[in-house]
């Protein structure tokens, strides 16, 4: 690096903190210095045992640099203490070519990285810069799943602790803020809309209204009339002027499930509001401003659709800014549980009933079923099993007329010795009559001496006499009916 470019780097927006710890004072007093000219703030000791009261004291310091084979503590085991007191803590082992190995396992203990002596400056600027990087992601991350805890309530009632929820949890808090169009995509049932509703609720237009219309509900003729609006006159039935739900959500957020089920003669209206911001209602020949964020959602593959020229291009690349993708149910299980227990509250006050009891074959059924109609199919079953319980409990013969009937009583489980026998007395019936009987080749197959395995043949009650059938001959007009 040249010295106009380490010039330019001493220039920062704000001082990292760095704990510099090497028991060899000239190397010590040279890497501090070198590190103070980018524009660190270096704290240096020769002791590691005074870094550890250091960091102690300071448990903000984001970057660890320390020599790895010193006489008090090694590298690794001050990173590990310092760890202890802040897990964000970022460290750099310094390590001769001999004991590379040792930082090696350091890193498998938690270091960032290793440099060996005698340091590269280069190299360690860019190796401290990447540290900061994965120290501030790792804030980040921990910052959002500290504010996802925080407002579990205020989700709009999406359910979820699985890894794919908590993804979509910090998704909408990321985007929430900004008023950039958001297209979920998802199965049926998925919670499309309470997600929508969980990032109006979380944006800047929170007081605004939240609007949501079905485009596959409104049939063709009268879709252009819902978003848009008409002035009195406008046709027969026109008699007074009618707002459409892009003036209704004027300040607010504007939400079209099934965008994909949308009539392609309004793809180009929809464009024209989303690139000007004005509608124009039927039979006016005036536009209105209106300011609304717009969320779409659909089942449907748009991409695939724009393929086969039944989705608008350019509408699809306006809309689909940033795509946010709903897992099914089927794929994120660890959930049921917890959506179960959810549903039951609900079903229980809108019933007036107490259940007091799950049987656990019946949350195992749950479990294993794989729920095509995703949580709100979960979510009917739920309110039919509390509708028809009679007691207080709900059992999993509840579920006798149910798709998850066969999910809901398990095989009884036989003992190792009586399922190991039965498993290889089906394989040598198997074996028999692959071979037709010809004890030799199947004592070949299975791995046997042919005296041992008429012994295993005798123990599992067979005899090959009775497989060595002759082969009958199959006429060609007879395979069909095979």
């Amino acid at each position: 690096m040249t010295k106009e470019n380490s010039n330019k780097k001493i220039i920062r927006k704000s001082k990292a903190r760095i704990l510099l710890v090497d028991d060899e004072e000239s190397i010590l007093e040279v890497m501090k210095m070198r590190l103070e000219l980018l524009g660190y703030e270096v704290i240096s000791t020769l002791d590691p045992n005074e870094a550890l009261d250091i960091f102690t004291e300071n448990p903000d310091i984001e970057i660890l640099l320390t020599d790895q084979r010193m006489d008090i503590l090694s590298g690794q085991e001050l990173m590990s203490k310092c760890l202890e007191i802040n897990p964000f803590l970022q460290t750099i082992i310094f390590t001769a070519y001999g004991t590379i190995e040792q930082a090696v396992e350091a890193m498998k203990a938690g270091a960032f990285s290793y440099v060996t002596k005698p340091v590269d400056p280069d190299e360690l600027e860019i190796k401290v810069e990447q540290a900061l990087e994965k120290r501030a992601l790792l804030k980040k991350v921990h910052d959002f799943e500290g504010l996802i805890d925080d407002k579990k309530s205020e989700f709009s009632g999406i359910i979820g602790k699985s890894s794919k929820m908590k993804s979509i949890f910090k998704q909408i808090l990321q985007v929430a803020p900004t008023d950039i169009t958001v297209s979920i995509f998802g199965e049926s049932g998925t919670g499309k809309e309470l997600v929508a509703r969980a990032i109006h609720l979380h944006s800047t237009r929170s007081n605004g209204p939240f609007i949501a219309v079905n485009c596959a509900a409104i049939p063709e003729s009268l879709l252009e009339d819902e978003l848009f609006g008409h002035v009195r006159g406008a046709f027969t039935s026109a008699v007074n002027s009618k707002n459409g739900v892009f003036a209704s959500a004027d300040t607010g957020t504007l939400f079209l499930d099934e965008v994909g089920e949308m009539a392609e003669s309004m793809h180009a209206k929809l464009l024209r509001v989303l690139e000007t911001g004005e509608v124009k209602p039927l039979g006016s020949d005036k536009v209105r401003k209106v300011d609304v964020r717009l969320i779409v959602a659909t089942k449907q593959d748009l991409k695939k659709m724009v393929a086969e020229g039944k989705f608008r291009e350019d509408l699809f690349y306006r809309i689909h800014v940033v795509p946010i993708h709903m897992p099914p149910l089927r794929e994120r299980k660890r959930d049921i549980p917890l959506l179960f227990g959810h549903f039951l509250q609900k079903a229980m006050q809108k019933t007036k009933k107490q259940i007091s009891w799950i049987d656990e074959d019946l949350l195992e059924a749950f479990k294993l079923y794989d729920w095509p109609g995703n949580v709100r199919e979960l979510e009917n079953m739920v309110d039919f099993l509390v509708a028809i319980s009679q007691e207080d409990i709900l059992s999993a013969q509840l579920l006798s007329s149910t798709p998850l009937a066969e999910f809901s009583s398990k095989p009884p489980v036989k003992p190792l010795k009586e399922a190991r026998y039965e498993f290889t007395r089906k394989y040598l019936e198997d074996l028999l009559k692959l071979t037709k009987g010809n004890i030799s080749l199947a004592a070949k197959h299975a791995g046997y001496y042919r005296a041992d395995f008429y012994k295993l043949l005798e123990r599992h009650g067979l005899d090959a006499a009775s497989f060595r059938k002759k082969a009958r001959k199959i006429k060609p007009e007879e395979l069909s009916a095979l």
